[in-house]
């Protein structure tokens, strides 16, 4: 009896003495194509035939399940990360995938990575020095002195970029495990060491105010008014928009957050579901907007015919948007006359949810604020700038008990 579309057909080739099936089997790239399978049994070919069928049915590609690491790190990002997670997300785990993950255990079978093939893979990361993978050296030329003539500088990767090509190579086993390409995730086998993050790390009460006090004389004062108040990201203040303030009701709504992603300026949805929020505008920060909106009038009278209106509230002084990277320029300054430290720009946002903290803010108001998907986030950053607070506390357990 003649099979029915879809089914498959098995045959017997003579001049291979072999069984074979073949069938119209799902590509990696959503198309279907006919592929073979054989065997000297046709049980086993009928076997092998019907378990392709059902994977092609579930979903999953045909070469699925001869996929090397390389194969499938390239499948999962362009059909599963892709198209799920934001650009910058996409763009980080393509780059470990093809600088780190793919030449070391590129061309392993996917089946046939194992635990040991990890935690190896992990010393030999600790342990490789950066110079010598991407020709820092090199690039000096003639003023090489290290990797490029024989001396290895033995720059080690830190903790934070070995927890990152951990996390990212577990993740995508995963997604493996989900699309039953394999059994069972081998990288949650292998531990590494966390990153450990420097204490205190935000700005304390008399920093702020020599901060806000340093701001005043550039032309960017609003934005690390609004960062320092209401712990706005980076990239959510550069991608404010004049129509997302609420003048009447005295609040901003954060839509957006402007990132370079694949060298290209884009604004994308805010980090997460709870970051998408509406916040209120305390005065201080309402009369640094109307005085910004007042300099970019004039800065637009300036530029004339160069005046590029894009809408944004903070601006090149032709109208274009701020490129994130570029903030450091005004931002160092500002640092060190504050007195900072090497303090990084997003620690402002640190800042603002330790000094509410301090001021006993309730924590699922500060997580609202400054739009932490889960409070815990919240205490976790409260937890690492807090030393002042426990110092207070045990001189208080100190004085009960000598009273």
């Amino acid at each position: 009896m003649k099979s029915a579309n879809g089914d498959g057909s098995v045959f017997y080739r003579e001049s291979k003495k072999r069984w074979y099936g073949a069938a119209y089997l799902l590509q990696a790239d959503g198309t279907y194509a006919r592929q073979e399978v054989s065997s000297k049994d046709r049980d086993e070919t009928v076997r092998k035939l019907r378990d392709l069928q059902s994977k092609s049915d579930k979903g999953i590609p045909a070469e699925a399940t001869n996929w090397t690491v390389e194969a499938f790190l390239k499948y999962w990002l362009e059909h599963i990360v892709k198209p799920s997670k934001k650009p910058k997300t996409h763009q980080g785990y393509e780059l470990v995938s093809r600088v780190h993950l793919i030449p070391h255990l590129g061309r392993k079978k996917l089946y046939k990575l194992s635990g040991a093939d990890v935690r190896l893979f992990m010393k030999r990361i600790q342990n490789m020095c950066l110079c010598c993978l991407h020709g820092y050296d090199e690039r000096r030329g003639d003023k090489a002195r290290c990797c490029a003539v024989g001396r290895c500088c033995k720059q080690r990767p830190s903790d934070r970029l070995v927890e990152q090509i951990h996390a990212v190579l577990r993740n995508a086993l995963s997604a493996a495990v989900r699309e039953e390409v394999l059994q069972r995730n081998v990288a949650k086998l292998v531990q590494v060491q966390g990153a450990q993050y420097d204490t205190n790390r935000g700005a304390t009460e008399d920093q702020a105010r020599l901060l806000l006090e340093a701001a005043k004389t550039t032309r960017l004062y609003a934005l690390f008014a609004l960062a320092l108040f209401m712990g706005l990201r980076r990239g959510e203040l550069l991608g404010l928009q004049w129509h997302d303030i609420d003048w009447a009701e005295k609040t901003v709504e954060i839509r957006r957050t402007l990132q370079r992603v694949d060298g290209v300026l884009r604004a994308v949805t805010p980090k997460t579901k709870k970051s998408r929020r509406t916040v209120p505008l305390i005065e201080l920060c309402v009369d640094a907007l109307r005085s910004h909106k007042k300099q970019q009038a004039m800065e637009r009278l300036a530029a004339g015919e160069k005046w590029i209106d894009t809408g944004y509230v903070f601006t090149t002084e032709i109208g274009t948007p701020i490129e994130p990277d570029n903030l450091r320029r005004t931002w160092y300054p500002l640092r060190d006359a504050a007195e900072l430290g090497k303090m990084r720009f997003h620690d402002l946002r640190h800042s603002c949810v330790t000094l509410l903290l301090r001021l006993k803010v309730p924590p699922h108001i500060v997580q609202a604020i400054v739009g932490h998907a889960d409070v815990q986030v919240t205490m976790a950053v409260y937890a690492h700038a807090s030393l002042e607070d426990q110092r207070k506390a045990l001189d208080q357990l100190a004085e009960h008990l000598a009273g």
